[in-house]
C-alpha cells in the first residue's frame, strides 16, 4: 500500500487551501477514486468510502444551498466524523464560513479547485494512479529508443550499461540505469523510472560513474518511459536454438503484464547497439500493422503453391 501526502496534492493540482490552520503534514491519500458525496448529502451513507478525496460539484454545491441551515450543517457533520482525507470545492465556489468552522472543528482541509469537477476528477484520477500504483524494482537498463521505452535485461556485466552508452552516442536517451522502478498504471500499461539517487548516472566497469546528463546534455536522458520491449542479453550456448523468424512473439510477465520479449546471444563483434535499434523500429512496425517474418513466411508459401 502505497500513499501521498496530502501537500503533495495542494501542490500538484494548484489547489488553495481554505483552511490554513489545520495540521496537514500528517494527512496520506491511500485510495485512487474520488468521490462526489451526493448520496451522502441525501443521507445514505451505506458503503461510503471515507478513503476517498471528497470532491463538491456544481450538483453538490447547489443543492446543498436549497438545504435548511441546520439540516445542511448535521449532514456535512456526519461526512466530517467519517474523517475523509479532504474535501475540494471545484468551480472556484464561495464556501460558507460556517463549513469552514465546521472542517477546523473536525480537522478536515477543505480545499478549492479553478478547474471545472469532470476536469479535476480526470486529472487527479490519472495522477493517483501513477503515484499510488504497485511497484518492484529490477537490475537491468531502460532507454528510450525511436520512442519505444526498451528495457536491456541481463547477468550482471554481461554489457547492459555499454550498450546503453553507445544508443546515447546514437542519438537516443537513457532513462534508468542498473536500477528500473516499473510501476503498473495500468492493465496494459508498465512505466519505468530511476531511483532519485542514481538518475541520470552509468556505471561502466574500469571507468566508473559518469553522469549521463553532464556529458551528453539534458536531451540524453529522460525521467519517465513506458516499457514497450524488453531486450534480454545472455551468453552464447552452441547447443541452444534461438529464434531466427520471430513468427511467434514470446513474452515476459511484470506485477501481471505481459511485455514482448527478445533472448538476444551475446558473442564478441556483435555490435549490441544495433541490435537493439532493430528491435525497437521492428516491434514499432509490427505495432503499425506490417510483420516482417509474416510477409516472408507469406511470400514463401504463395512460392510453393505456384510449383
Amino acid at each position: 500500500m502505497y500513499t501521498v501526502g496530502l501537500q503533495q496534492l495542494i501542490d500538484k493540482m494548484n489547489l488553495e487551501n481554505c483552511t490554513p490552520e489545520i495540521d496537514i503534514s500528517n494527512i496520506e491519500i491511500s485510495q485512487t477514486d474520488v468521490n462526489r458525496p451526493a448520496l451522502q448529502l441525501a443521507g445514505f451513507f451505506d458503503h461510503f468510502d471515507s478513503n476517498r478525496i471528497q470532491v463538491i460539484g456544481h450538483v453538490e454545491y447547489t443543492y446543498m444551498q436549497k438545504m435548511e441551515k441546520d439540516h445542511g450543517i448535521g449532514i456535512l457533520s456526519r461526512i466530517f466524523e467519517c474523517q475523509v482525507p479532504c474535501i475540494v470545492f471545484c468551480r472556484n465556489m464561495d464556501i460558507e464560513e460556517g463549513i469552514l468552522q465546521l472542517a477546523v472543528k473536525y480537522g478536515i482541509p477543505i480545499l478549492r479547485s479553478r478547474k471545472t469537477t469532470s476536469s479535476f476528477m480526470a486529472e487527479v484520477i490519472r495522477w493517483l494512479n501513477v503515484e499510488l500504483a504497485p511497484r518492484i524494482s529490477i537490475h537491468g537498463v531502460l532507454v528510450d529508443v525511436y520512442g519505444e521505452g526498451v528495457l536491456i535485461t541481463g547477468e550482471s556485466g554481461i554489457g547492459k550499461s555499454e550498450a546503453a552508452l553507445e544508443l546515447i552516442k546514437r542519438g537516443h536517451r537513457l532513462v534508468t540505469d542498473d536500477v528500473v522502478e516499473i510501476k503498473k498504471v495500468s492493465d496494459e500499461t508498465l512505466i519505468g523510472t530511476a531511483p532519485d539517487i542514481t538518475r541520470h548516472f552509468i556505471e561502466l566497469r574500469g571507468i566508473g560513474i559518469i553522469d549521463v546528463k553532464t556529458l551528453f546534455g539534458v536531451e540524453s536522458v529522460k525521467n519517465i518511459q513506458s516499457i514497450d520491449l524488453v531486450i534480454k542479453l545472455e551468453e552464447w550456448n552452441r547447443d541452444q536454438e534461438y529464434d531466427r523468424l520471430g513468427l511467434e512473439e514470446t513474452y515476459t510477465e511484470y506485477l501481471g503484464n505481459k511485455v514482448v520479449c527478445h533472448s538476444i546471444p551475446i558473442r564478441p563483434g556483435r555490435n549490441l547497439a544495433i541490435i537493439v535499434e532493430a528491435a525497437a523500429v521492428n516491434y514499432r512496425q509490427k505495432k503499425m500493422g506490417y510483420n516482417a517474418a509474416q510477409e516472408l513466411y507469406n511470400r514463401v508459401t504463395n512460392n510453393l503453391m505456384k510449383k
